[in-house]
Order: structure tokens, then sequence, then C-alpha cells
């Protein structure tokens, strides 16, 4: 049976999706966030050594990693999710899959990173000092690189329903995180075709029951 240690508010929550569109029997541990670090429980450490979600176990085989979880669940159970490797389709799905973490993420999360540097500096003088900072680095880096990437995004959306064909597949189960925190934070706004996409995967009945399922996530 496949069990998934699912963490509140994090990337576990596109992995719940493919869960449900694709019908597998699963059983799902849910973890809040700690109240005070808003980090995950030590309780996930005692899956996989490091500690974070999303996590799978499937009988002995523990899996972690998004990517590597979906491309575990879709070549054991459910190829239909993958377009053939070699045509036109399986290079999009696999320039998505690696896109969604290996480029559109880690400036995300250095901006988060950087927000949350803002409200913790203290006394007031080093609070000026860091976002003065902070706001040099935005603008010189992350923030062009973060337009830039999402920029790319509506381009491709504009022009296509999926990321990889004419239906959903792994790419856009990896993709989906991602997006949805843009849209949330308003760094989407300019962006039409990406809402569109996210409002499409919102509707779908599968998404629906795994937000039933997965507790707080505050960006759906």
């Amino acid at each position: 049976m496949i069990v998934l240690h699912h963490l509140e508010n994090s990337r576990s929550q596109r992995i719940l999706w493919l869960l449900e569109e694709v019908g597998l029997p699963y059983e799902i541990k849910v973890y809040a966030r700690d109240p005070q670090t808003n980090l995950a429980p030590e309780a996930l450490a005692r899956i996989h050594p490091l500690g974070k979600s999303p996590v799978i176990t499937d009988g002995d085989t523990v899996v972690a990693e998004s990517g590597a979880i979906v491309e575990y669940l879709i070549e054991t159970y459910a190829p239909q999710w993958r377009p053939p490797a070699g045509s036109d389709e399986g290079h999009q799905y696999r320039y998505w899959m690696h896109f969604a973490e290996g480029t559109l993420m880690p400036p995300m999360v250095a901006k988060v990173v950087l927000d949350k540097a803002r409200t913790k500096a203290k006394p007031f003088f080093v609070r000026w000092v860091a976002n003065a900072l902070i706001d040099k680095i935005m603008a010189a880096y992350f923030g062009p690189n973060i337009q830039r990437n999402l920029d790319f995004v509506e381009h491709y959306l504009s022009e296509h329903q999926w990321f990889a064909g004419e239906q959903p597949s792994g790419a856009d189960v990896q993709m989906l995180f991602p997006l949805e925190a843009s849209v949330a934070r308003g760094a989407a706004a300019r962006c039409p075709a990406i809402k569109a996409w996210v409002d499409r995967v919102h509707q779908r009945e599968g998404y629906q029951r795994a937000l039933q399922k997965g507790g707080q996530y505050d960006f759906a």
C-alpha cells in the first residue's frame, strides 16, 4: 500500500492530486508544520533522514523529492500520465519536469527567504539597512529572474492547454506548486494564461478530492 506522508501547505499537495487522478489506493498521513518555525515536524525524519515532505512509502520502498515521486508513481502504476518517449510531447514532458524545480522554484524560494528577513530584522536601523540591501538584491537578480521565468511559461501556456500534450501529465503535476504560488502571491498577476491553467487544474474532480483530503492549503 502506498502511503503519502503529507505536510500541509507544501509541494506534497501535487502528489496527492496525482494519486487522486490515477485512482491508486493509498493512505495519507498528514503532518502539521511547527507553529514556531513553520518547518516540518521531527516525525518526518523517521520516514526519510532529511525529514521533508513529500515522501512516500510503497511497501519497503521509500521515495522522496517531488519529481522522483511523480516519476516513480507514473512509471510503476500510471504510464498513461507520461507521453511516449522520443515524441515531441515526450521532450516537453522531460523539460518541464526539470524546469519546475531546477529553474522556476529557486528564485521564488529566495524571495520568500528575503521577505522573511525583512520582517525579522531588528532594531529599526538594522531593518532599514536590511530592507535596502534586499531591495537591491531583488531588483538586480531575483525579481527579474522570476518575471522572466513567468513570462516564458505564460508564452508557452498561451499556445498549449497542458504542458506535454492534449491531456495533463506528470509535467503538469510538477509545475503545479510554483504556478499556484505565483498566482496566490500576485507574481503572475499579468499572466492570464498561467491563471487559466491553474483554474483548469483546480476545476478537476481529482484536484478537488485531493484538496478535501490534504488539509490546509493556502495556494488553492
